[in-house]
């Protein structure tokens, strides 16, 4: 599976780490696998999945990348801190997106984190094939050059680090190049399939 992400961001340009050097790491013990028999798979209806895991609230994110086609985007909730030392952060993105192949070809990102004031914004790039920046301010982010939306309480530029295979999604790991975030701002939230406000 690694090899797989490898390739794939080979093809498109990006760097790799496995073409970085690495300190050798010591192998963990291989652990006892077995195929999992059929009846021992749960059977889980899709709408259920998202009903259940509507229940977890999140902060919103719009992921930005500049390749040579322009700025490209896309509004992702799946955004977590990964790892403090190396700074990781990480986002999960559908192999059928269309943004994520932009963002491989950049290399780099640069999450912006949005306020709770930014859910129109928010809409404006959940949507696919449309020019999702019309209209919206921006500006370099310092370390990769990837747009910066303007009035975010908060933003981290990363360099691609390395994608893993996570089913119908990637998971993509940012190596934190640099970030920034406003005195004060309530954040956005999404929960149950709506936006939210922090209440204190």
């Amino acid at each position: 599976m690694a090899a797989t992400a490898v390739r794939y961001l080979r093809s498109v340009g990006a760097a790799t780490t496995a073409e970085q050097p690495q300190a050798p790491l010591e192998a963990l013990p291989r652990p006892d696998l077995r195929a999992v028999r059929d009846g021992e798979r749960l059977p889980v209806d899709p709408g259920e999945f998202r009903r259940v895991l509507g229940h977890f609230a999140s902060g919103v994110t719009v992921v930005t990348a500049r390749d040579a086609d322009g700025p490209a985007g896309f509004a992702c909730q799946s955004f977590a801190s990964l790892s403090l030392d190396p700074p990781l952060v990480a986002f999960m993105v559908a192999r059928t997106s269309t943004t994520w192949p932009r963002i491989a070809r950049a290399g780099a990102f640069c999450v912006n984190i949005l306020g709770a004031g930014q859910a129109a914004l928010c809409r404006g790039f959940a949507v696919s094939g449309a020019d999702k920046f019309t209209g919206v301010a921006y500006e370099d982010a310092p370390a990769t050059g990837s747009p910066l939306l303007d009035s975010v309480p908060a933003w981290v530029d990363c360099r691609v680090h390395a994608v893993h295979t996570g089913g119908d999604h990637l998971i993509v790991v940012g190596r934190v190049e640099a970030l920034g975030a406003a005195a004060e701002g309530e954040p956005l939230l999404f929960h149950r399939g709506v936006f939210g406000r922090f209440s204190r």
